[in-house]
């Protein structure tokens, strides 16, 4: 549903977001070793949350990516839209390019109902939401 580049991303963003000591940047050697993800691809990735405000970095030998205050709060769907866009989660399951209830494809009220809670479960997860279970080590980052 979402590709894995927006994957890499939320992936990016929750490791930020563990880390207690928000002084602290995190350069992206240690992003891409952490999350077992190439370099240059996250390094790509994580620029483009920065240019879209979802996180902040800092050029230089002490700098690297770090969460803004409020990323707790930031809920999954700001990530998919930053790097996805909106619109993969209305595409036709069968790859049509027009799909909708006036116009639908043999799939399309199966899939729609589908699309809705994916599409309510990236809203209402929060970055937040998420890192308890990681903490607790009940889910994983990492490959």
């Amino acid at each position: 549903m979402i590709s894995k580049t927006c994957g890499y991303a939320i992936r990016g963003v929750l490791l930020l977001a563990l880390d207690d000591n928000r002084e602290r940047k995190i350069g992206i050697h240690e992003i891409a070793e952490e999350l077992n993800v190439p370099q240059h691809f996250m390094g790509k990735i994580m620029q483009e949350l920065v240019r879209k405000g979802l996180i902040n970095s800092t050029k230089g030998p002490h700098g690297g990516f770090y969460p803004k205050h409020d990323v707790l709060d930031m809920n999954l769907i700001k990530i998919v839209e930053a790097i996805d866009g909106l619109t993969i989660l209305n595409k036709c399951f069968l790859g049509r390019e027009e799909c909708s209830d006036e116009n639908p494809c043999p799939m399309h009220q199966e899939f729609d109902k589908c699309r809705s809670v994916i599409f309510q479960t990236f809203n209402d997860k929060t970055v937040g939401s998420l890192i308890g279970n990681i903490e607790l080590q009940n889910t994983f980052l990492e490959n």
